[in-house]
């Protein structure tokens, strides 16, 4: 399986690279994730509960960086297990680009392998439940970097009452994942 896109994301290169690095966004962000934690140098264990067609599971896997040019690029190799439903490798190449207008661009190429019952159910299926995955966490991804943008536009501009009480409540949010903000250097790739 192959999967390329390219997202517009709201924020400045600089800002798009720390909310890549930080866990605690991430895990929010990534439909299923129970956990990411430190495995040593550039490395993270994670895990997740992904549905792909019939078959569910949990997913344990480990992810390496490797060719990290902050805050450019970087390439994640990554392997997960689902027990009986199989497992799921790949490596995935990030890039983020400035857009202008203070947003940025992010583009990944992610390859993957999968085996056991998930091979079984096909590639259609899979490939299809990995981009339902990749849209769900970029929605929610730009929702969390839009929280962001949206409380220094209220401030400047009087908003809606509805619009600050949703803002507030991100900000909220957001600063409860900065008290458990790790710095990393990684972006999920899906499975």
């Amino acid at each position: 399986m192959e999967l390329t896109e390219s997202h517009t994301l709201p924020v400045p290169q600089p800002r798009a690279w720390e909310a890549l690095n930080d866990t605690a966004m991430l895990k929010a962000c990534i439909p299923g994730c129970e956990s990411i934690e430190a495995d040593g140098e550039h490395a993270y264990a994670v895990a997740l509960t992904a549905a792909v067609g019939p078959v569910k599971a949990r997913f344990k896997g480990r992810m390496q960086l490797t060719g990290i040019d902050a805050p450019n690029s970087y390439t994640i190799v990554f392997e997960g297990q689902g027990g009986a439903a199989g497992f799921g490798k790949g490596d995935a190449h990030v890039k983020l680009e400035p857009a202008g207008d203070g947003s940025t661009t992010l583009t990944y190429t992610a390859k993957a392998q999968v085996g056991g019952k998930l091979a079984q159910i096909g590639s259609r299926l899979v490939d299809g439940a990995a981009r339902k995955i990749a849209a769900e966490f970029f929605k929610r991804f730009g929702e969390q970097l839009g929280g962001g943008a949206a409380q220094e536009q209220a401030d400047e501009a009087s908003a809606e009452p509805a619009g600050q009480n949703a803002t507030e409540g991100e900000s909220e949010g957001a600063e409860d994942q900065q008290k458990r903000k790790r710095s990393w250097t990684a972006w999920i790739s899906k499975f």
